[in-house]
C-alpha cells in the first residue's frame, strides 16, 4: 500500500476480521516485541503473492463444514500450513540422510506429502547450489519427485505447477554453476512449461527471468541477459518487491562486469543498495557493497572506494568466513595499490592469494596473483616478478584449473621470463581467466601476438 489507509478503510478491515484475527491485531497494536517478530516473518516470506494463496487451499469434500464462518476456515488453513512448516525440517533431515536410492520408496509415505516439505526442499536447493551445485540439483530433483505425491485437489494444481517451475529453475541454475550449459538450457525449458500451466503469477516469471539471465551471462549472451534482467527488475518493482529488484540489479551489474563494461554497473549498484533489505539478506548487502567498491577501483575512483570500504568494515566483520575475508583483503589491496601504498598492497595481495589457495578457489587465486604481478611490473621489480611467475605455475597445476587456463598462465610466465610482460598482456590474461572460469572449453588465444 503506497498511501496510508483512511478511517473508513481501517474500519472496514476490522469488521472483516474473524474474532481470532481481531484478537491478534489488538495484541500487535500493544506489543512491540510481537510487531518486530511479525515484521520479520513478513520479510522472510519468499513465496510470491499467488503462491502465498496456499492459505486459500481448496477444501477436501470431507472437510467442508456447512455454515462454517469464512474467517474460521482461513484460520484453520493458516494453522495447517504453520503445522506443515514446523514439521518440515525434521522430515527433511529424515529424508536426506537416507542413501539416494532409498529416498523414492520413503516418499511413498503420506507423512512426507506436505506443502511445507515441498517448500523447504526448494529453498534448500537454491541455498545448497551456491556452494555445491551437485547437491543443489539433487535437492531440486527431490522436490520435483515429491510434487508428484501432493494432493492437487487440496493444494491447488496451479500452485504446485508454479513451484515445479521454480524447482526446475533452481536445477538449471545448479547445472549452470557446474558449467553444464546444455543441461541447464533443458531445465529452463521445462521450467517455463510448468510456469505456463501455473497461476500466471508475474513474480514467478520474474524469478525465472533472473535465473535464466545468469545462464545467458555464462554463455556470454550478454544482450539477452540484459533484457531478461531489465524485465525481471520491472516486474519486481511493479509488484512492490524492492528487495528482489535489488538482487536482480546486482545480477545486472555483474553481467556488465563480465561483458567488459564494469563502469556501467556502478550506478546500478548504487540503486541496488537502496533497494536491498539488509535485515532480510545481509550477505546480499555485503555482496552489493563489495562489488561497488571493486568497480570503483576498476574505474580508478580510489578515494571513493576507500571511503566506501571504511563504511563497510563493520559489515565485513560480521562475515568472518575465509572467502569473505579473502575478498576483503583483495579489494583493500586494489585500493592501496591505487593510492600508491605499494607495500601494503603487496602484503594484502599475498594474504588473499594464500587464502584462496587454502580454500581451493583457484581462479580467484590466479586473478589476485596477476594483480600482484602487475604491482611488481609497475615497480620494475623484475627479479621478484620472475621468481613469482616461476612459483605460480606449479601451484596452479596442482589445483582444479583446466588445461586452457593453465596455458594462459604458462604464456604469462614465458612473457615474464622474456621481460615482455606488459600491463596490457596481464590484462588480457585476466580477461581470459574471468571468461574461462565458467566455460572450461573456451580456448586460450594470444591476441597480443
Amino acid at each position: 500500500m503506497k498511501i496510508h489507509p483512511n478511517s473508513y478503510t481501517l474500519e472496514e478491515f476490522l469488521v472483516s476480521l474473524s474474532r481470532q484475527h481481531l484478537e491478534v491485531v489488538v495484541h500487535l497494536v500493544g506489543c512491540a516485541a510481537c510487531r518486530r517478530r511479525f515484521e520479520g516473518l513478513m520479510r522472510q516470506r519468499s513465496m510470491s503473492k499467488k503462491t502465498a494463496d496456499i492459505l486459500l487451499w481448496p477444501q477436501k469434500p470431507a472437510e467442508a463444514c456447512p455454515g462454517q464462518a469464512e474467517g474460521q476456515t482461513l484460520f484453520d488453513r493458516e494453522r495447517a500450513l504453520a503445522k506443515e512448516r514446523a514439521a518440515a525440517p525434521s522430515l527433511f533431515v529424515e529424508l536426506v540422510r537416507q542413501p539416494v536410492e532409498q529416498r523414492s520408496p520413503l516418499l511413498s509415505s503420506s507423512r512426507f506429502h506436505t506443502w511445507g516439505l515441498f517448500e523447504l526442499l526448494i529453498e534448500r536447493s537454491l541455498e545448497a547450489g551456491i556452494n555445491c551445485p551437485a547437491r543443489g540439483e539433487e535437492l531440486g530433483l527431490l522436490a520435483l519427485s515429491l510434487s508428484a505425491h501432493l494432493d492437487a485437489a487440496f493444494y491447488g494444481e496451479t500452485l504446485i505447477e508454479d513451484l515445479r517451475a521454480r524447482s526446475w529453475a533452481y536445477v538449471g541454475n545448479a547445472r549452470r554453476l557446474r558449467s553444464d550449459f546444455q543441461a541447464a538450457d533443458e531445465a529452463f525449458l521445462v521450467a517455463y512449461e510448468h510456469l505456463h500451466r501455473g497461476t500466471q503469477d508475474p513474480l514467478e516469471r520474474a524469478i525465472l527471468l533472473d535465473l535464466e539471465a545468469s545462464l545467458r551471462r555464462g554463455q556470454r549472451q550478454f544482450e539477452q541477459a540484459f533484457k531478461l534482467l531489465q524485465r525481471a527488475v520491472a516486474i519486481f518493482l511493479q509488484s512492490g518487491q524492492r528487495h528482489r529488484a535489488g538482487r536482480s540489479l546486482v545480477n545486472l551489474s555483474t553481467t556488465y562486469h563480465y561483458a567488459g563494461e564494469p563502469e556501467k554497473g556502478i550506478p546500478i549498484l548504487f540503486q541496488a543498495i537502496e533497494l536491498i533489505d539488509p535485515e532480510q539478506e545481509p550477505r546480499l548487502q555485503l555482496c552489493a557493497l563489495h562489488n561497488l567498491i571493486t568497480e570503483l577501483t576498476v574505474a580508478g575512483r580510489f578515494l571513493e572506494a576507500q571511503k566506501l570500504y571504511r563504511d563497510t568494515r563493520p559489515l565485513y566483520r560480521s562475515f568472518p568466513d575465509a572467502c569473505s575475508q579473502n575478498r576483503r583483503k583483495w579489494v583493500k589491496g586494489k585500493i592501496s595499490q591505487g593510492l600508491g601504498q605499494a607495500e601494503l598492497a603487496e602484503s594484502l595481495f599475498l594474504a588473499a592469494r594464500d587464502g584462496f589457495i587454502r580454500e581451493d578457489i583457484p581462479y580467484d587465486a590466479a586473478l589476485v596473483s596477476l594483480d600482484l604481478a602487475a604491482l611488481y611490473a609497475q615497480q620494475r621489480r623484475m627479479a621478484d616478478l620472475k621468481r613469482f611467475a616461476s612459483e605460480m605455475l606449479p601451484i596452479f597445476s596442482s589445483l582444479d584449473i583446466h588445461r586452457e587456463a593453465l596455458a594462459a598462465l604458462a604464456y604469462f610466465k614465458q612473457a615474464v621470463e622474456a621481460e615482455t610482460a606488459s600491463r596490457s598482456l596481464i590484462n588480457n590474461v585476466v580477461t581470459y581467466l574471468r571468461r574461462a572460469e565458467h566455460d572450461p572449453v573456451l580456448e586460450f588465444e594470444k591476441p597480443w601476438e
